[in-house]
């Protein structure tokens, strides 16, 4: 029997995005009779090859990007079933601020699709106005490859951030208060997980340059992990990878309760959920000052993660959705 064939459109390969919004589901694709392609979309050679694998597709699943109109219009023609995937309010700039043409552009890919896959619930309500056939897909991972033993420190107490040089500006305004807590908790360390390097006079710091071979080592070698964020219209499309990684890993969390960590986030049970420097500094502290509390909510995180945000999870409702509108049930043509 012939496999059905979905092609994921993105930006690449190793965009967070493609990896575990679509790579990551290809084994399990597969094993329930999906031929999964990724392709690389840039350009405008790169238009024309999708156009021409759009026709052998069965369905093609768009991450993030969008189109314009008489592009849209050209791929609708070669394909069968379009959906979009999204992950990031791509309605609105970076900052927060609004857009009208990142809006424009966003409402039509949004109407010219068969189905959207959201990842959260405020990116679902922003696709709903435009096409009622939206479901929420949460970002989901997998928790066996987080959930390894490995050495922690014993001269240190690490609190960790991963990341990437394009969300540094949610770190860097939580370092006055990291450096306040070593005047009590001199021991204290933070490891940062990305592409940059953030020194300071007063605070220890780590930098272990990510690879996706390294991160999960690297996580599951500290002891607490945070995630500062500011509260606006881009960050409230974000879907807490970096709070479910550290949960996987085994380690409790203090966020801040900014969009989806609010509900991934439970708080004084998985972690502690704290907006003011006062309240940041205590969740820490008493983490720091608590080994068993850590070892508690690490593992109440990792049971989370494996009942709600764990790919097999998530790829049973996408396996629906794909089936609803191979059944025609979905007409938003």
């Amino acid at each position: 029997m012939n496999k059905k064939i979905i092609l994921f459109i993105s930006k690449g390969e190793h965009a967070a995005s493609t990896r575990y919004r679509a790579l990551s589901y290809f084994d399990l694709l597969r094993k329930n009779g999906w031929n999964p392609i990724h392709l690389t979309v840039h350009g405008t050679f790169s238009r024309f090859k999708l156009l021409h694998r759009a026709i052998q597709a069965d369905v093609i699943v768009i991450l993030r990007k969008t189109f314009s109109i008489p592009y849209l219009y050209l791929l609708r023609l070669c394909s069968k079933h379009i959906v979009f995937d999204l992950d990031d309010a791509i309605f609105c700039r970076s900052n927060g601020s609004t857009s009208r043409i990142f809006t424009r552009r966003f409402a039509q890919v949004a109407r010219r699709c068969q189905q959207i896959w959201a990842g959260n619930e405020y990116l679902a309500n922003a696709a709903l106005r435009y096409n009622s056939a939206t479901t929420v897909l949460p970002t989901s991972l997998e928790p066996e490859k987080y959930a390894i033993k490995v050495t922690k420190p014993s001269d240190t107490l690490d609190l960790v951030w991963i990341g990437s040089s394009s969300t540094r500006r949610y770190l860097e305004p939580a370092l006055p208060l990291l450096e306040q807590l070593t005047e009590r908790l001199p021991f204290l360390q933070l490891k940062i997980v990305a592409d940059f390097d953030l020194p300071s006079q007063r605070l220890r710091t780590l930098s272990i340059p990510w690879s996706e071979k390294g991160e999960s080592e690297a996580l599951a070698s500290a002891h607490i992990g945070i995630a500062p964020m500011p509260d606006n219209p881009w960050t409230l499309g974000k879907c807490g990878l970096k709070v479910l990684q550290y949960m996987a890993a085994g380690l409790p969390v203090v966020s801040s309760p900014v969009g989806v960590n609010r509900d991934i986030v439970e708080h004084e049970v998985t972690g502690f959920l704290a907006e003011s420097p006062d309240e940041w500094q205590v969740a820490i502290e008493r983490l720091i000052r608590n080994p068993d509390l850590r070892r508690v909510m690490g593992k109440e995180g990792q049971k989370r993660v494996t009942e709600h945000y764990a790919i097999d999870v998530t790829f049973r409702k996408m396996i629906r959705r794909l089936e609803s509108m191979l059944a025609g049930r979905d007409r938003n043509y």
